[in-house]
């Protein structure tokens, strides 16, 4: 489970506020006099409050939920199961790789690199926690190109559909 937790105070606001004075005697005036009370005994303004209270803290919390562990969810061979990404392994594979270099997260050229294939089902493999080695994958992918291209496209497709996003906001009044 992944928590990234992001955290957004606004900036304070300038606000000027009002003179205030005291009900104190300042020269022979009062504040409560009616008469000239602009005398120039009385100050004429006091320092101003730069800042109001703040808006809040926001807090919001993503949290990641991915299954992982245990064996690839289909095997090698299980390739009835999702008819399109069959027939275009079996027919453009390099096709498919370009595909699954984007659903990994990778820039659209890396399939164009020796061993790049070989280098996703390790990171795959990785990524989700399967049993496996990288001999294992390495026979996979040399021996079994295509079918192991089928089964990385497919792997994908169920583990991104299996993530749920739980989003959780906070405010913080201070």
């Amino acid at each position: 489970m992944e928590q990234k937790t992001i955290v957004d105070q606004p900036e304070p606001v300038t606000k000027v506020s009002a003179p205030v004075f005291k009900g104190e005697e300042v020269g022979t005036f009062t504040r409560a006099s009616d008469n000239n009370w602009r005398s120039k005994n009385i100050p004429m303004a006091m320092e101003p409050a730069l800042t109001q209270p703040g808006l809040g803290v926001t807090t919001t919390t993503i949290t990641t939920i991915t299954q992982t562990g245990g064996e690839w969810s289909t095997g090698l061979f299980d390739i009835c199961g999702d008819k399109t990404t069959c027939m275009l392994g079996a027919l453009v594979p390099c096709c498919l790789d370009l595909s699954l270099a984007h659903q990994y997260g990778e820039c659209l050229c890396l399939p164009l690199l020796p061993g790049s294939t070989f280098a996703i089902r390790v990171g795959i493999r990785e990524r989700y926690k399967l049993r496996g080695s990288v001999c294992e994958d390495w026979a996979t992918v040399c021996c079994c190109y295509p079918l192991a291209v089928c089964q990385m496209i497919r792997e994908m497709k169920r583990r991104m559909k299996s993530q749920t996003y739980q989003v959780s906001t906070t405010l913080e009044c201070s």
